[in-house]
């Protein structure tokens, strides 16, 4: 999945609350697919890196472009 690089906080709304409609609906599976599309704040992607690895961030389809533009476009494998 191509990750955008900026995103308003509208945007980011907007898949919180279609998530939280799946949710409701009792469709955890897709609501966490179109949340991992919200760029995951770049402190909390280096937690991830640091204490659960790479892996988990990569397997994960979390959206890094916000930890990206933060840290380098390397620092997953720095």
């Amino acid at each position: 999945m191509e990750q955008k690089q900026t995103m308003t906080t509208e945007e980011r709304l907007g898949i919180i609350m279609k998530g939280d409609e799946y949710l409701k609906a009792g469709n955890k599976a897709e609501a966490m697919r179109i949340m991992k599309q919200v760029p995951l704040a770049p402190h909390l992607a280096k937690f991830a890196k640091e204490f659960i690895g790479v892996d988990f961030l990569i397997k994960g389809g979390f959206n890094l472009s916000d930890a990206e533009a933060e840290f380098g476009p390397d620092w997953l494998t720095q």
